[in-house]
């Protein structure tokens, strides 16, 4: 794997990346990673894309490392997603194509949104554009439970405590919920906890949480910018587990209309993968992005 810096004002990135060397004139394809994770979650899709002839960077997301974290703390969707524009830029890269998981998905939605000009096509992994959300839990009450947890980490303090304490055995339990069948290795344990417990982490993974569904904008009583973001003129793909813990799948038969996605969107499911669907069955997805980017 290659590694290379990001930087975004004052603020610098760390990215894995594969086939970069290799082929400059190939497209680049960037992934974005969610919570609880790292770049490391997309270790077989970064050799799967270069050995297809991409070009493959997965950054470290804003606030997973301490170089990242901004003074001010802005750790907002929209924010995030000029983090990638940024990216860009610094790349010299015009048009890329983006994938994004968990987190990673709804920066994805934005930054097509925000500038879809940039993007050859978009790719997200677990999570449907939310800007309808509001409407559909009402139909699937159930999923309020779910989200259990986003209601937790607002709890300042407590929710600092909880999530470090007996070796991040909070976190770990959402993985295996959200993903029953999948069996996290050693090693792939080894570098999500060397992510989180760099300085800073811990807060910066709560104040996604804080600043993009606090308990005004799930009400609908202060929509986020991202929430307002409604139109992504990309052609997007939307992958999804029917046994995901986190996010019911149906969902992504409420939440996606053609009229946001004037360039397309196809939604592709997944009977025996959960929200990690990537790790779970990445033979499958990788087949399903190739065919989308191709």
């Amino acid at each position: 794997m290659d590694r290379i810096t990001l930087s975004h004002d004052r603020l610098t990135f760390s990215a894995m990346g594969c086939g970069l060397a290799s082929n400059e004139a190939a497209p680049l394809v960037v992934l974005l990673h969610g919570f609880p994770d790292s770049p490391h979650t997309f270790r077989e899709q970064l050799p799967a894309l270069a050995e297809a002839g991409f070009r493959a960077i997965a950054p470290t997301m804003r606030g997973y490392e301490p170089s990242s974290q901004p003074d001010d703390g802005d750790y907002r969707i929209t924010t995030m997603a000029r983090d990638v524009l940024a990216w860009l830029d610094s790349l010299g890269e015009q048009r890329v194509h983006l994938v994004g998981h968990d987190w990673g998905a709804a920066v994805t939605y934005a930054a097509g949104a925000m500038a879809p000009e940039r993007f050859h096509s978009l790719t997200t992994l677990a999570v449907p554009h939310a800007v309808h959300s509001r409407r559909v839990f009402w139909r699937l009450p159930s999923q309020l439970l779910r989200f259990w947890y986003m209601h937790f980490f607002q709890l300042r303090g407590l929710a600092e405590w909880a999530v470090e304490r007996e070796d991040w055995a909070l976190l770990r339990r959402l993985i295996r919920s959200w993903s029953p069948g999948f069996r996290m290795d050693d090693d792939h344990w080894a570098h999500l906890r060397a992510q989180f417990e760099g300085e800073g982490v811990k807060a910066a993974m709560l104040a996604y949480y804080r600043q993009n569904v606090s308990p005004g904008q799930f009400l609908g009583l202060r929509p986020s910018e991202a929430m307002t973001l409604k139109t992504v003129p990309v052609r997007t793909l939307a992958i999804a587990g029917h046994q995901d813990g986190c996010m019911d799948s149906r969902l992504f038969d409420h939440l996606f209309f053609d009229e946001d996605f004037p360039q397309g969107i196809r939604i592709e499911f997944i009977p025996d993968a959960g929200h990690f669907l990537h790790l779970e069955r990445p033979d499958v997805v990788n087949q399903l992005l190739l065919d989308w980017i191709g």
